[in-house]
């Protein structure tokens, strides 16, 4: 079914092209049916239809580059058979070989957009304050020492430093940080991130081509330089194909003295089984694995996948839902229980704009309507509810309001701050009454797929731009064998380029733009595609269209299976093609019986691709919603909650 999809898709892309193979199989079909009109041979039509580009190829390959590939052979195989009559066998060998280099063409990906997506993130527009008046100039007219005005929700227009206003900015575009920053005055704010709440002003630092969001574009621009590509296997071994067909052949006229055995053997060594044994296998593990909701875009990723030693995860968004959750409470007043506190906090932030209190409200959605509610920029939030004053923030707002936090509840949030977790902090009728902890909540089933790669013999690692401290959180509850937290894309680009150095294959498992230059430069790539950003899924040789990481051991195996089977249809049509020139030395196969024995070895190779349609691991879930079904039958949804 995938190569009849393929097919379809062939033809609506290029009519031209199927038409000419349809014209090229109705013609060879009446050719092996001795149907004659006019008593032309119509295999004549496959020969010049399907031939004539092979050998015109051949020849300038030969003539320019002295560049000896399979097509050489071919070339010869066509030309002595056109010689000596052999229409049929020519125009057959010619349609076989069209039919590999077209499956080639389906499996290989079509120029991708990503850098162009990159590019339109960047902000046409800012906003420029020259004394007092703010006007919408091109982004282009930003320089240096400029003073800026950024609104909620706006884009950073360049790199800078706020010198007015308090907000909260999402980093993740940049860095994958899953939690918003706080900012202030001289806090620095980068090109590409996004203002959450909280108009500012900032200082213009470094604009066009020396801003952070320009520098990544020029990362992935670059980043693909080094990529490692599958060379086809005809090709490679195209030298000595050629050189023994020809010294076979050669060896045989002037053995025998009869023309036909040399040309038959021409015929026979025509690596068509060869051709078709890679790009076939490839075109149905591909099928298997969109079915199981894994969507390939690179023609070889499966092959370089099937060699990768080590898995890197980014964290925010692919090993992590990539949005904060409330992960414990901390109650420090003997008559406010936990549930009470939660249920208070939440009436709290049910208004508040920062993502940390929407994650409170969120958990507790039955909470009462807060009462005097007034937001405090880059403190907290203050507000009544059931009769109690609330104050939920951070440090600085509790000892703006003269709140003291007792020394044991102070050890306990550090504990917590130490563990990666943020906290908001909580004062009832002016007395401290707890915090709330809330961490970027582990998937359900992060745990089973890192434990299911390591087990196929890949070591996983963690690179991330959070803190060292989230960071060591996730790392310690999955068991990885390796973490770099603080990356920036270019971090994270240098590890893996120091490990391909090291002769690791690593294969970059990501979802933010930030991990774009890393997912173009490992050696193999997949991306989160239906959270995971435009970018990133332009940059990765594969994408999980339905973000179920569970489907990544699966693809991984397939990828083996898919490789042994592509070298026991290596194998199969290498012994073939032997068998079938020991027969045509010694005359037992003519040039058209040579081609209907390639014929039957294409086909025996495609039926063996074929299998990989169907193909899955044992004890495997059948399918992805088999898969979602029982990772989340029987726990607990949220492994980050510790309390």
């Amino acid at each position: 079914m995938a190569i009849l999809t393929s097919l379809r898709e062939w033809y609506e892309e290029d009519r031209r092209q199927a038409l000419v193979f349809g014209a090229s199989a109705l013609a060879l079909a009446l050719s092996f049916c001795d149907l004659r009109p006019g008593g032309v041979d119509p295999a004549w039509l496959a020969v010049l239809l399907c031939g004539a580009p092979i050998v015109r190829e051949a020849a300038e390959g030969l003539w320019k580059r002295f560049d000896i590939r399979a097509d050489v052979l071919v070339s010869l195989a066509l030309i002595a058979s056109v010689v000596i009559g052999e229409i049929f066998a020519a125009g057959e060998v010619a349609f076989i070989m069209q039919l590999g280099a077209m499956l080639e063409e389906r499996t290989v990906a079509k120029a991708r957009a990503g850098i162009e997506r990159l590019i339109r993130l960047t902000p046409r527009t800012a906003r420029r304050v020259d004394a007092d008046t703010e006007r919408v100039v091109p982004a282009e007219q930003i320089v240096a020492g400029d003073l800026l005005r950024v609104l909620p929700g706006e884009t950073v227009p360049v790199d800078g430093v706020i010198v007015e206003g308090r907000t909260a900015i999402n980093q993740a575009v940049m860095t994958g940080e899953s939690l918003p920053v706080d900012k202030g005055p001289g806090d620095e704010v980068r090109s590409g991130t996004v203002n959450q709440f909280g108009a500012f002003d900032m200082r213009a630092v470094r604009v066009g081509e020396d801003s952070a969001l320009q520098r990544m574009i020029r990362l992935v621009q670059s980043a693909d330089a080094g990529k490692a590509r599958i060379v086809r296997t005809a090709d490679r071994w195209a030298v000595w194909i050629v050189a023994g067909a020809l010294l076979s052949a050669a060896g045989t006229w002037l053995v025998t003295g009869e023309i036909l055995r040399a040309v038959t053997i021409l015929v026979v060594f025509c690596p068509c089984a060869l051709v078709l044994a890679t790009p076939t296998a490839v075109m149905a593990a591909i099928g298997n694995a969109t079915r199981n909701g894994v969507l390939v875009r690179e023609g070889d990723a499966l092959e370089r996948l099937a060699q990768a030693d080590m898995a890197a995860f980014d964290k925010t968004g692919t090993l992590t839902r990539g949005r904060p959750g409330v992960s414990m409470i901390h109650a420090a007043l003997p008559d406010i229980d936990e549930a009470r506190l939660l249920r208070l906090a939440a009436a709290a932030e049910s208004r508040s704009e920062h993502p940390l209190g929407k994650a409170i409200a969120a958990a507790c959605p039955g909470s009462p309507a807060p009462e005097d509610f007034r937001m405090l920029p880059g403190r907290g939030v203050e507000a009544a509810a059931e009769g109690r004053r609330i104050l939920a923030g951070n440090t600085a707002l509790l000892a703006e309001r003269g709140v003291t936090i007792p020394p044991a509840d102070e050890q306990a949030a550090a504990r917590r701050r130490a563990e990666g977790l943020a906290l908001v902090h909580l004062a009832l009728d002016g007395r401290y009454a707890g915090f709330i902890a809330l961490a970027d909540e582990l998937r359900p089933d992060a745990a089973e797929t890192v434990a299911a790669i390591q087990k196929a013999g890949a070591r996983v690692a963690l690179l991330t731009g959070d803190h060292e401290e989230a960071a060591r959180r996730v790392a310690n509850a999955l068991r990885l064998d390796d973490m770099r937290a603080a990356c920036l894309p270019e971090d994270k680009l240098r590890w893996i380029e120091e490990r391909d150095r090291e002769g690791r294959r690593v294969c970059m498992i990501g979802d933010g733009i930030n991990d774009a230059p890393a997912l173009k430069r490992a050696f193999v790539s997949v991306a989160m595609g239906g959270v995971g950003s435009d970018i990133a899924v332009e940059a990765a040789d594969m994408a999980l269209t339905r973000d179920d990481i569970r489907r990544l051991p699966h693809v991984l195996l397939l990828s083996r299976r898919m490789m042994r089977v592509i070298r026991f249809n290596l194998a199969f049509s290498l012994l073939l093609n032997f068998a079938a020139i020991l027969l045509a030395m010694t005359g037992l196969l003519s040039p058209v019986a040579g081609a209907l024995v390639h014929n039957a070895g294409s086909v025996l190779v495609i039926a063996h691709s074929a299998l990989l349609l169907r193909w899955q691991e044992k004890n495997a879930p059948k399918n992805p919603e088999e898969t979602l079904t029982s990772a989340g039958a029987g726990r607990n949804v949220n492994p980050s909650i510790e309390g």
